[in-house]
């Protein structure tokens, strides 16, 4: 384990509970807090000091924002060219529907095609730096496509546990990087269940949403780019499809820290939208206060079918300090909504996109959402994988 570690480029100062605040060596392996038993996040220091300008001719890359991100010396990144995905307008869907202002950022142009390779990079990268030289995730599809790649850019050995009922093509993904994978009959949180047993036999490192504190700020650089990409004014409305919620949390770490830094200005936020399938909507349970409807199901949209998530208390947070809404959409819409889009606007949308549409109608057909408002799709992978089903 390296404890030489000696900052270069990174304003990072220590980790803290998500919870409670304590403080944990940043120096040190860590995964979540064992005060709380919940997420750890990263503190940075000196952040007033840090004008906009130190962007100008940066590399067009996530990496970018180094002074904000964990890794303390650039050898230790792990990088296959994340980030920096574009902001799309969507003007034939704004014709079509009567919309005066909608965005996609388009996450599936990454590698290995989707957002998760924001995550796993800087995971990855931050593992390297701590001496790291295995790691195991539960995944629902595109983070074990993710991992298998970067851990194999970085020398690591792989183990990807993923439910059975996962698209082939992200199966055969991981075997192609290399990893060890594992099928099980169930969804993510049973993968979850054997991924920390696989880590407590084999002291191999778990990169599972939420139990390590660095695939937040791999996402987080999300919110950096839509920032800097819409001109320093933040959309009105940002459309999420959540599984984990770790990219949801990110977006709003970077907003707040942008603040902090004077980069953006604190009256004008966005609010932040949940959205699930009907058959796997425990966030909208619990930030909506329901009876828990569990057994949850199975989505065709993978990546948001997440029985219940380990930051569960943070995404309910930033919906609450956002003044947002979670909303459920029907299983049913989600991929027509996907094949929608893909055929209208020439875009690659993953069912996680098709379902932010989806949710997208149904809040304006309440009122929460004007179609006047300034609004912001997430689409956060392409489509290549499910073209099984979403051909069907």
């Amino acid at each position: 384990m390296n404890t030489a570690i000696k900052p270069l480029t990174s304003l990072a100062s220590n980790l803290y509970c998500s919870k409670c605040n304590a403080t944990y060596d940043i120096e040190q392996l860590q995964d979540f807090s064992p005060c709380c038993n919940k997420p750890l996040l990263v503190k940075y220091h000196n952040m007033e000091y840090l004008p906009r300008e130190i962007l100008v001719n940066r590399e067009s890359t996530m990496w970018r924002y180094k002074e904000m991100l964990p890794v303390f010396d650039s050898k230790n990144r792990v990088t296959l060219g994340e980030g920096m995905t574009p902001i799309l307008p969507m003007k034939a869907i704004e014709n079509k529907y009567g919309f005066d202002q909608l965005w996609v950022k388009d996450e599936g142009i990454n590698p290995t095609g989707s957002f998760k390779a924001r995550g796993i990079s800087m995971a990855i990268s931050k593992a390297k730096e701590l001496g790291v030289e295995a790691c195991v995730i539960p995944t629902a599809g595109n983070a074990g496509g993710a991992m298998s790649a970067y851990c194999a850019a970085a020398g690591m050995k792989a183990t990807v546990i993923m439910p059975s009922h996962t698209p082939k093509a992200f199966q055969d993904e991981c075997k192609f990087y290399g990893a060890e994978l594992i099928l099980i009959d169930g969804l993510i949180d049973q993968c979850g269940v054997l991924a920390a047993t696989i880590q407590q036999e084999t002291g191999a490192f778990n990169m599972s949403t939420l139990k390590e504190p660095y695939r937040i700020e791999g996402k987080k650089t999300m919110g950096y780019e839509i920032a800097e990409q819409m001109n320093w004014e933040l959309p009105d409305v940002i459309v999420y499809p959540t599984g984990g919620g770790t990219g949801l949390i990110g977006i709003w770490k970077a907003f707040q820290e942008m603040i902090s830094m004077g980069w953006i200005d604190a009256g004008h936020l966005p609010r932040m939208i949940v959205v699930q399938s009907s058959n796997c909507a425990p966030m909208v349970d619990f930030i909506h206060g329901n009876t828990v409807n569990a057994p949850y199901g199975e989505s065709k949209a993978n990546g948001i079918a997440v029985p219940k998530a380990f930051g569960q208390d943070l995404i309910k947070q930033v919906i609450k300090e956002s003044r947002g809404e979670a909303i459920a959409v029907d299983e049913e819409l989600i991929l027509k909504a996907a094949v929608e889009l893909s055929r209208t606007e020439g875009i690659s949308f993953s069912p996680e996109g098709g379902a932010t549409w989806v949710g997208l109608q149904d809040l304006v057909t309440s009122g929460v959402i004007s179609k006047d408002e300034k609004i912001l799709l997430i689409n956060t992978g392409n489509a290549s994988k499910y073209l099984d089903n979403l051909l069907r």
